[in-house]
């Protein structure tokens, strides 16, 4: 049974960048170039890849933050229980999408409206989309914020976001993206802009949330020990690509993909007598299984890990 929450088929998204403020000459910049994946109702997946491979990006064209240039979003309607595409659906359809699909910002500090109390900042969605009566909104207030760790409620209803601490503004966030009860979150590296000393009780907090109200993520981050710690699948992202997808400890234990093998290498170690033997990027494994397979996109090696077979050997640069 497909119990797939969204779908994304060949999703595009490029730019015009123009050479010179009088210049008609334009250039197209890919930033995302034909991504193919799967969410599950339930299932965390980690997208992670190094600054500007295109993950935000990404994340801004599912959510319709950005229009994509081409392919295919589809969504599950919750009261339909049909999956259907984000380009056919009407006003109402865009209403329900949007209810069920929201996003946790990277920074605290500037996706929160420094001119709005706390208590408006959380109730802003529900007065959006006019769900329940006013005293009914102040008391779902109440209890996301008792949710999300920030407790009394009482103490932060009147207070505005520079008057609380990084963590505190953070959980505020999540508080603002889940009192709309979504089905599916992107998460755009909630915890990279924390404290070391916050960041797991941020992550423990989303993990608690996903199993007692049932939302699945996107999980976006550079950060493989965090996917490790939040995500069950794992794409890695590289050039605007999907270079490989699979479950966590299956990737992270046997990465086939030399961009994959050099990001899990790069993890550092906490001992510093420790000398890490450089990598050398070899072809040999990839190139096999691509000659096996010329006219896929992704190749399954078995066991759900696929690995993409387009050429990136001259984006690699050895140092």
């Amino acid at each position: 049974m497909n119990n797939n929450l969204i779908e994304v088929r060949d999703l595009v998204k490029h730019f015009e960048v123009s050479s010179g403020i009088f210049s008609r000459n334009k250039k197209v910049i890919k930033a995302v170039d034909g991504l193919d994946f799967d969410i599950k109702a339930g299932e965390t997946l980690g997208l992670v890849g190094q600054s500007g491979c295109g993950k935000t990006t990404t994340a801004r064209s599912l959510c319709l933050l950005d229009p994509k240039t081409s392919g295919t979003v589809k969504f599950l309607n919750p009261d339909t229980k049909k999956m259907e595409s984000i380009d056919e659906i009407d006003d109402d359809g865009k209403k329900i999408f949007r209810r069920n699909m929201q996003m946790i910002f990277q920074d605290p500090y500037e996706s929160l409206n420094p001119r709005w109390s706390i208590k408006d900042i959380i109730k802003e969605p529900l007065d959006i989309h006019n769900i329940g009566a006013i005293n009914d909104r102040e008391e779902a207030v109440v209890e996301i914020l008792r949710t999300v760790g920030l407790t009394p409620p009482e103490n932060y209803l009147s207070r505005y976001p520079h008057e609380i601490s990084g963590g505190q503004r953070q959980r505020v966030s999540i508080a603002r993206t889940l009192i709309m009860k979504p089905k599916f979150v992107i998460c755009d590296e909630p915890t990279s802009m924390l404290d070391v000393s916050i960041r797991i009780s941020i992550m423990d907090l989303m993990l608690n949330l996903a199993k007692d109200l049932d939302v699945s993520y996107l999980y976006i981050t550079h950060d493989l020990a965090v996917a490790r710690y939040m995500c069950n699948r794992i794409a890695v992202m590289f050039n605007g690509k999907i270079v490989e997808i699979a479950n966590t400890e299956d990737l992270l234990q046997n990465p086939i993909h030399p961009y994959t093998k050099r990001l899990i290498s790069s993890i550092p170690i906490p001992d510093p007598s420790y000398k890490r033997e450089r990598y050398q990027i070899n072809y040999d494994e990839l190139d096999k299984i691509i000659s096996k397979n010329p006219d896929k996109k992704m190749i399954d090696i078995g066991n759900e890990h696929f690995v993409a077979t387009h050429d990136t050997k001259e984006y690699f640069i050895e140092s």
